[in-house]
C-alpha cells in the first residue's frame, strides 16, 4: 500500500488567543491537545507518519507536552519555520516579524516529506471523516505523478466551521457539479449577525456568503511533486507582494487556487459533515473542552486518548 504522511503545521504565533501557544493548550480530559485528536484519527485512518511544522524556540515545549509522546506511537520528524529560511540571496527585509505564511510553512517539509501528505492546522479539530476519506483517496486514487498536480481537500460545510466568539476567516470555496474545486477565495470577518451571516473581502468590503457553501480549513491532500512548486513560486513571491507589503505571507490556498486556475491542478473536494471546532480565541477554550467531552460521551473517544 502506498504510503502516506501527515503534516501539521505547528509555527503559528496565536495573537489573536492572547500572546499564549494556543497550539499547546490542554483540552481533554487527561491534557490532550488538540493536536492529539487529530493525529488519533489520522493513524486509525492509516497515515504512516507524522512531520510537525514548529518553531526552533518552541522545540523543548513541544517535545514535552506531545512530540515525545507521539513518537512512541509513530514515526515522527520536525521541521521549522524560520524567517531566516529563505532562498539562496534572499535576507528577511528590516522590520519584518511576521511569519512568511502557510506555502512557506509547507515547504519546510521539502527534504522530508517524500510520499503523498495530508496539511491540517495544529489548532483545528476537523472530526475524523476528513482523515478517512482524504487517505482512501490518496491510496486508491491519487496520481502522484500526473502532470497535472492531483490534488484533494476536505471540503468543511460553512455553517459547520463557525466560532462562538467572534469571527473567523476561511477559503470560501467554488465547486464543480463533478465535486472538483474550481477556486477557492479568502474570505474574512465571517459570523452570525442579526440571524444573517456577513462576510467580507481582504478590502474590508461586504460579500455574500452562505452557510451551505463548502470551505477550506487548509486540510488539504497533496503530491510529493508539489513541494517543488512552492519552492520554485517563492521567490517571485518574495520580489514581488513581499516587497510591496511587509506583512504579505505566502499562502497555501493561494497556490493552489492559482493552479487551478491556470489547468496545473485538479483539486477533487470530498466533502465532510464533520463539524469543525478550534482555539482561535481564549473563550474557545471553554467551548471546544465540552465538545472534547460531549465527543467522549457519545464513544468517539476514549477518556483518555492513548490508554
Amino acid at each position: 500500500m502506498r504510503k502516506t504522511a501527515l503534516v501539521i503545521m505547528a509555527a503559528g504565533i496565536g495573537s489573536r488567543f492572547g500572546g499564549g501557544i494556543k497550539q499547546l493548550t490542554p483540552v481533554g480530559p487527561g491534557g490532550e491537545i488538540i493536536m492529539d485528536y487529530s493525529i488519533h484519527d489520522a493513524l486509525d485512518a492509516g497515515f504512516d507518519r507524522i512531520v510537525f511544522i514548529i518553531r526552533r524556540e518552541l522545540e523543548r515545549d513541544f517535545k514535552e507536552i506531545i512530540g515525545s509522546r507521539i513518537e512512541k506511537i509513530a514515526s515522527v520528524d520536525y521541521v521549522y519555520q524560520e524567517l531566516e529560511a529563505l532562498p539562496s540571496g534572499y535576507a528577511v527585509p528590516e522590520g519584518r516579524k511576521k511569519p512568511w505564511g502557510t506555502g512557506h510553512a509547507v515547504l519546510m517539509v521539502k527534504d522530508v516529506v517524500k510520499e503523498p501528505f495530508l496539511v491540517i492546522n495544529a489548532d483545528d479539530y476537523y472530526g475524523r471523516e476528513g482523515f478517512r476519506k482524504i487517505h482512501d483517496y490518496m491510496v486508491n486514487e491519487m496520481d502522484p505523478d500526473a502532470d497535472v498536480y492531483d490534488m484533494c481537500m476536505s471540503g468543511f460545510i460553512l455553517e459547520n466551521t463557525l466560532s462562538e466568539n467572534g469571527s473567523v476567516s476561511r477559503g470560501v470555496c467554488r465547486v464543480s457539479e463533478n465535486g472538483d474545486l474550481e477556486d477557492v477565495t479568502e474570505t474574512y470577518g465571517i459570523e452570525w449577525k442579526d440571524g444573517a451571516l456577513v462576510a467580507a473581502d481582504a478590502s474590508g468590503n461586504p460579500v455574500q456568503v452562505e452557510p451551505w457553501q463548502h470551505v477550506s480549513m487548509n486540510m488539504w491532500g497533496l503530491p510529493p511533486g508539489f513541494l517543488c512548486e512552492l519552492a520554485d513560486r517563492f521567490p517571485e513571491f518574495l520580489d514581488g507582494d513581499a516587497r510591496i507589503n511587509p506583512k504579505a505571507e505566502y499562502m497555501l490556498p493561494q497556490v493552489i487556487d492559482d493552479l487551478v486556475k491556470n489547468g496545473k491542478a485538479r483539486v477533487k473536494v470530498l466533502e465532510t459533515r464533520d463539524r469543525w471546532f478550534g482555539v482561535t480565541y481564549q473563550e474557545d477554550r471553554a467551548a471546544v473542552e465540552a465538545s472534547i467531552r460531549r465527543l467522549i460521551a457519545e464513544g468517539v473517544y476514549r477518556e483518555r486518548l492513548y490508554e
